[in-house]
């Protein structure tokens, strides 16, 4: 700059003739204004535009209500200094909102009172810090954080986020826990056949402190504050507090989004996850056998997960907790998918894995409720979760196109193998793991009906993939048979020998989910008997394995032939047609099914070998019998009569 006699600057002349622009001229000067910032990192502040609280003040009735903004932020991280405190410190740790890369404010300490006392420390290294929180982030915000700071992490073709889940690539069931107490010894279902690991209390609470203690030493932890339950006067508020961006990611996926106005009125959760995830438990701790150690405390209405990075462990884990207490409300919690046709006709569907019970609740003619975790209240039914947890092994456009077409954006993707330049995911790609899976909102199905909640079923159905190939293709079952094989939870799976040949293992599973439930299988279908009854539901028992011999030698039922079937149940014309009783299990078959070859629907009638077929048929009948001594002994209904009426509807012979 230069200077005239005047002492005012001038700029220097422009080497370039300046363009002259005129109102109605051809040359326009379309540059827009300076922006309004004096430093880069001011002009990305405008980046980003703050979200502003909807909920109206004035009436509104809740733990942050006629609150300030500023109040009601330090109110919600009050809430959440308080899930997060020391046992041994008596206070939750300072805890501020927001990437600890950010400039934020801090809160203080909140005093928080526990069940077990325990002498105070004053100081301590994580007291002097801050523990910054990342609450109910965005899809986007969580790519950003798990793309940036968790390694295998990265966006596929379709635009959804490929994660890794570490050394775990399942569930762990052997190193569950359930705290046992007073109440629980009564209660929950112990000794042979269950689910339910005991642990003590003092125990839970040094896993406990253990969890904490590593979620505290951290920078930054996630924490959602979510709904599990359609069913508004049976909604569960859940927080889950964990390490990584895909647990978050995954778990704002499978439960209930809040709406900004629930989420600002949240309060206190009803049940609480610590996912330590890949800190380990302590060896030396009594009861652990590993690493591992998934810990359920019923009183306390806490969850602690330490040494597995497995995102099922925490949907799972909330599934039992609903098993325990849903029952208590008289409300049926059922693993199960659940459709609707367009006349409001609603049908349960239970089955193990690859019986077809994704693939059959799936259907582009009906709505869906859900395709895994299910309420049946006096009210109907309503689904548990806010998402799907697909199988991704095989997966194809043309075998599974809903699930194919939810692979976008917000979805997670975990342990699949993909093309390292175009990102392409090679669903067939085993490398990792057999067990890879997709997490999206339910509301990635075109047809999912939203809320997620129906009328009464009318049709319970029953899912069997029977590689013995003795079961008919369709059964319509007594109220006592529907509990039978409710409580057996049978499938048969094709395992390979060490020689290299091939034969069906027979499966049972109580309630068609053993590893969730938390009371004895005879309660679940004590109450699912009463409701079918009182509602008018039917039982029926569907094979989608095997016919005209057992795995080897017969051949797999057409899926074009089971979705006929499942269309006649849903029709309501399968009850109108004429049965047949079978022998051993007393099946009732129907003689003609439209667009079922009827020498299919008897299955001795597909069999060459009628010795073979009569042999294969009382061995299934046995193995029945021999899974089903573990209940016999428990007593259901007045006199024990309903025990009986149950194990009489079981295999004769």
């Amino acid at each position: 700059m230069a200077a005239n006699g005047n002492g005012v600057s001038t700029a220097p002349r422009s080497p370039l003739a300046r363009i002259q622009t005129h109102k109605n001229g051809i040359c326009h000067d379309d540059s827009g204004k300076p922006v309004k910032a004096q430093t880069i990192d001011e002009l990305h502040s405008l980046q980003k535009k703050r979200s502003a609280p909807t909920t109206p003040l004035d009436g509104v009735q809740g733990a942050f209500a006629t609150v300030s903004e500023d109040e009601r932020q330090r109110q919600q991280l009050q809430s959440i200094s308080a899930s997060l405190a020391s046992l041994t410190r008596g206070t939750g740790p300072k805890v501020v909102r927001g990437d600890p890369a950010g400039k934020v404010q801090p809160v203080s300490h909140v005093e928080h009172h526990h069940h077990v006392e325990a002498p105070t420390i004053s100081v301590s290294d994580s007291s002097l810090k801050f523990t910054h929180v990342l609450y109910n982030l965005s899809p986007a915000e969580l790519y950003e954080q798990a793309i940036k700071y968790e390694k295998g992490s990265f966006i596929t073709a379709t635009g959804a986020l490929a994660t890794l889940s570490g050394a775990k690539t399942g569930r762990s069931p052997r190193d569950k826990r359930v705290v046992i107490d007073d109440t629980t010894r009564e209660e929950l279902w112990w000794g042979k056949g269950s689910p339910n690991i005991e642990m003590d209390e003092h125990t839970f609470m040094v896993n406990r402190e253990r969890a904490v203690d590593y979620l505290n030493s951290l920078d930054k932890v996630f924490v959602n504050d979510q709904f599990l339950n359609w069913d508004p006067k049976n909604r569960i508020k859940v927080r889950i507090v964990s390490a990584r961006a895909y647990h978050s990611l995954f778990m704002h996926n499978m439960c209930i989004r809040p709406t900004p106005e629930e989420l600002e009125n949240f309060g206190t959760p009803d049940f609480t996850i610590y996912n330590a995830g890949q800190f380990p438990c302590n060896r030396y701790t009594h009861y652990m056998t590993s690493s591992t150690s998934i810990d359920l405390n019923l009183a306390r209405r806490e969850m602690v997960i330490l040494g597995t990075q497995y995102a099922g462990e925490m949907k799972k884990g909330l599934f039992s907790v609903m098993h325990y207490l849903m029952p208590k409300r008289q409300i049926l919690s059922l693993h199960s998918g659940c459709n609707m046709g367009k006349d409001g006709d609603v049908a349960l569907f239970f089955g193990l894995s690859g019986t077809g019970k994704t693939t059959l609740s799936t259907d582009h003619n009906r709505y869906l409720i859900g395709d895994d975790e299910h309420c049946w209240s006096e009210n109907g039914v309503s689904n548990i979760e806010g998402g799907c947890y697909a199988k991704c092994i095989d997966l194809s456009r043309e075998k599974e196109p809903d699930i194919w077409n939810a692979i976008k954006f917000g979805t997670v993707l975990e342990n699949i193998v993909f093309d390292e330049h175009t990102r392409e995911v090679d669903y067939s790609d085993k490398s990792v793991t057999e067990n890879t899976r997709a997490a999206y909102p339910i509301e990635y199905i075109p047809n999912a009906k939203i809320p997620c909640v129906g009328p009464h079923p009318k049709n319970v159905i029953l899912l069997a993939c029977d590689a013995f190939g003795v079961l008919p293709p369709v059964s319509k079952l007594s109220l006592a048979q529907t509990m039978y094989h409710f409580i057996s939870g049978y499938t048969a799976l094709v395992a390979g020998t060490e020689d290299g040949i091939k034969e069906p293992t027979a499966t049972f599973s109580a309630c068609f989910g053993a590893a969730f439930i938390m009371l004895h299988p005879t309660k679940y279908a004590a109450m699912l008997a009463e409701k079918m009854q009182k509602q008018g539901a039917t039982g029926w028992l569907v094979n989608t394995g095997w016919s005209g011999g057992s795995y080897g030698s017969g051949n797999r039922i057409k899926l074009p032939y089971t979705r006929k079937i499942i269309d006649a149940i849903h029709s309501g014309s399968l009850l109108n047609a004429n049965y047949q009783k079978t022998e051993v299990f007393g099946l009732e078959i129907p003689t003609e099914i439209e667009g079922v070859p009827s020498e299919i629907l008897r299955p001795e009638n597909t069999w060459s070998d009628k010795k073979a077929y009569k042999e294969t048929l009382l061995k299934l009948g046995g193995l029945f019998k021999k899974n089903f001594e573990t209940f016999t002994n428990y007593k259901i209904g007045k006199d024990n009569k309903l025990t009986e009426e149950i194990l009489a509807a079981g295999p004769n012979f």
